[in-house]
């Protein structure tokens, strides 16, 4: 078997061919599957929120322009994904900007439910039990976790927010992010030991409370 027939089947792949083919209705229904995934993919490289909607929506028309040198080697969302970062790089590098927005500017509204597996794990032993005291240091837990991803390194910021929060695998973020799947894994591992290193001692003092 070859490695592409082990790849799983792209539930995209008939709406994508049909706006490959001109359907521009197909086309519309993978901008409003895809939508607020890359926006939130785009907030998470600029720190302009102002820019987000304008730099979504250059990538949905740089995708519609390409779709025909899409030839299903990926999925296709990971084919956007590396389109939407692309475009947000071009972007910061016009702007001559910083290409990390603060995590906590993401969390309201729908967003504010989004959590990522990091801060789960990081947050269970405390989020167990529900006296108010144990809920306040599980959102300052999670709280200090954003602040850590916010201080790490674009490569590494990037890296961990589309694996822990946008659920991409390996393969899937060394395509989006254009670098070989080892230094995807080697950009998550510095980024976990950056952010528990920041946050062991926090966890260490709050283990050392009573609840």
């Amino acid at each position: 078997m070859k490695a592409d027939d082990r790849r799983p089947p792209d539930a995209d792949a008939a709406l994508v061919q049909r706006a490959a083919a001109g359907d521009a209705r197909a086309f519309e229904l993978l901008v409003i599957k895809y939508q607020r995934r890359v926006e939130r993919l785009i907030a998470r490289l600029v720190r302009d929120a102002d820019l987000v909607p304008d730099l979504a929506q250059e990538t949905f028309i740089r995708a519609w322009r390409a779709l025909g040198q899409f030839r299903g080697d990926s999925q296709f969302y990971t084919w956007l994904y590396r389109i939407a970062v692309n475009t947000a790089k071009k972007a910061l590098q016009d702007l001559k900007r910083d290409p990390l927005v603060p995590m906590s500017a993401l969390h309201n509204g729908e967003e504010a439910e989004e959590t990522s597996a990091l801060e789960q794990e990081l947050t269970a032993h405390v989020a167990d039990t529900e006296t108010p005291d144990a809920v306040l240091a599980s959102k300052e837990i999670a709280q200090a976790v954003q602040a850590a991803v916010e201080a790490l390194p674009t490569e590494l910021a990037q890296a961990i927010t589309l694996r822990e929060i946008d659920g991409l695998s390996y393969e899937e973020i060394a395509q989006a992010l254009d670098c070989p799947i080892g230094t995807v894994r080697s950009r998550i591992f510095r980024a976990r030991e950056a952010i528990s290193a920041r946050i062991k001692p926090m966890l260490e003092r709050q283990s050392g409370k009573r609840w």
